[in-house]
């Protein structure tokens, strides 16, 4: 339950704080005195978002922060899962800046917005006119079917097993899709890869083939260049190695008569000895050139292949073609390890199935038990609110589809007045009746929630004497089982509450503030008296709101 909140900076509140205690609490005040800036200050600490326009002074930052007594709500795996400091007395704290940035803490451990948002779903409801709609909303619906139920647990089952099965199905889907773009293109990949493993085709082998295929297509032209440098070397008597054989000879001579000329005559006889060496290699490279038609025609022809893959793949290198090779050897085994993955998931999906629709029927059944207690409890509450031939109909079927929390549709039907037929609640509730359900629901939902806090923000909009007075009554009952506030305008419900607030504008020279004060028994005496007969209070206005505090 919400112990203190305290609110600085924020709209009209300068500074406000203020403690609470459990059981029924009622807010009152004149309408724009306030009370849905307590609701916006409240929102906000909860994880709503805000604007530069919640502050009140522009310079300086707003804080808003609230205590909240958690001690009997098993809330520790939150704070576990979240990884937050779990405290009895839990604070949630919120600041907007004047830069506009806002920042929310637990315990001040800095949280994301959507964490203070999730936390809040466990600490308070707050129910303002507009979220009375709610029962026309399936999903409320089933919340409040499954409530009555105690299908919770079963319904979060089921929703993680769904959470499974549709990632299941959706992985299934994609892999068909693949076996079907395969199993199109497995004859023609099977095709390319047998074309390319007929090629043999080596990282290298490109240029090596150029090459033979250079030198066989130019055989005459080189067995030229070749003999006119053997020619040219060995020719008697003017070759190149006469000519340095006679300049050898001579230095040799020379050689004993200093060690300049001991160095040249052994570079000369150096270059001798190399030029003679390389001479005999050109004389093997001659031999070894042969006009080979039939190998040139096998080289041209294999190069024409690597070319024709090249541009085939619009590739330019043999290595290309080789990782093109390796991809369409993988494409070809994968086809069946893809049909394994595929029945492995389809046998899957099967055992997914089958776990869902346990869970189903296990919600349908229970639901079905839990309609007419859900019913009764509501005839009985709306009986003692105006509506004594109130009659519902809850149509359940059971669907072939897997829907978000269960396989079943649902329509919530009303009559609201004897001898009328049953029509869709939606359509045929006004919007005084649409209050009271709600009321009712809330009522009822009470009794098998672990909600700490319920915030009724005017659910009593459209009733008036003794059904305000039962909706009040019936507030109260709820508070013997959690906190219940209740902001009204109507003096039935506000002499029910064990404590009363007031919410009021006051005025410092040019400064409008709102403040909120808790009522002792005589202001609040004439608060009620106020509300039953406005700003001029009568002695019998008096007396009827003592009546009515007794």
């Amino acid at each position: 339950m919400i112990t203190a909140l305290s609110i600085n900076n924020f709209a009209l509140i300068e500074k406000l704080s203020i403690d609470f205690s459990k059981g029924f609490s009622i807010i009152t005040g004149e309408t724009g005195a306030g009370k849905s800036i307590l609701l916006g200050a409240l929102g906000l600490v909860l994880g709503k978002r805000a604007d530069l326009s919640s502050l009140k002074n522009k310079e300086e930052k707003c804080i808003i922060e609230a205590h909240f007594d958690i001690a009997n709500y098993q809330l520790q795996p939150f704070f576990e899962a979240n990884d937050l400091d779990y405290e009895d007395d839990t604070i949630l704290r919120r600041e907007i800046l004047p830069s506009g940035k806002s920042r929310a803490f637990i315990n001040d451990t800095p949280v994301t917005l959507q964490e203070l948002q999730d936390l809040s779903e466990y600490l308070i409801d707050v129910h303002s006119q507009h979220q009375t709609q709610e029962l026309s909303e399936d999903q409320f619906q089933f919340q409040i079917i499954d409530a009555v139920a105690s299908n919770q647990e079963m319904v979060s089952h089921y929703t993680s097993a769904l959470k499974r099965y549709k990632k299941d199905k959706s992985e299934l889907e994609q892999l068909n899709k693949m076996l079907q773009s395969i199993v199109k293109e497995q004859d023609y990949n099977a095709f390319l890869l047998e074309e390319l493993q007929t090629a043999s085709l080596q990282i290298g082998d490109q240029l090596e083939l150029e090459s033979q295929f250079e030198q066989l297509n130019n055989v005459e032209f080189i067995k030229e260049n070749l003999g006119k440098a053997i020619v040219l070397a060995d020719d008697e008597p003017f070759g190149v190695l006469n000519s340095l054989q006679e300049m050898r000879n001579s230095l040799q001579k020379l050689a004993p008569f200093s060690e300049s000329y001991q160095t040249i005559y052994e570079r000369m006889d150096s270059t001798y000895i190399e030029i003679k060496d390389a001479v005999q290699e050109l004389q093997a490279l001659a031999d070894s050139v042969l006009h080979d038609p039939e190998q040139l025609e096998a080289v041209q022809q294999k190069l024409q292949t690597v070319y024709a893959l090249q541009k085939k793949h619009q590739v330019a290198s043999v290595s290309e073609l080789l990782e093109i090779q390796k991809g369409l050897e993988k494409k070809v085994d994968s086809l069946s390890e893809l049909e394994a993955a595929i029945n492995a998931l389809e046998e899957q999906l099967q055992k997914s199935a089958t776990t869902l629709d346990g869970y189903a029927t296990e919600i349908h059944s229970k639901r079905v038990k839990a309609i007419p207690v859900l019913i009764e409890k509501w005839t009985e509450i709306l009986s003692q609110l105006g509506m004594p031939n109130v009659r519902f109909k809850i149509d359940l079927n059971l669907n072939s589809g897997y829907l978000s929390n269960g396989k079943d549709e649902l329509q919530f039907l009303l009559s609201a007045n004897k001898g009328t037929d049953f029509g869709l609640l939606k359509k045929v509730a006004s919007g005084g009746e649409l209050s009271r359900i709600m009321l009712a629901t809330k009522a009822i939902l009470a009794d098998y929630s672990q909600l700490p806090t319920i915030i009724f923000d005017e659910i009593d909009t459209g009733v008036s004497g003794e059904i305000a007075h039962k909706m009040g009554e019936i507030m109260k009952a709820m508070s013997t089982n959690m906190q219940v506030f209740a902001i009204t305008h109507l003096p039935q419900i506000a002499a029910k509450g064990a404590t009363h607030f007031k919410v009021f504008k006051s005025t410092l020279g040019e400064n409008t503030i709102t403040e909120l004060k808790v009522l002792n028994e005589k202001e609040r005496v004439l608060e009620i008296a106020q509300m039953l007969s406005g700003t001029d209070v009568s002695e019998s206005a008096l007396n009827h709101a003592k009546a009515l505090l007794n």
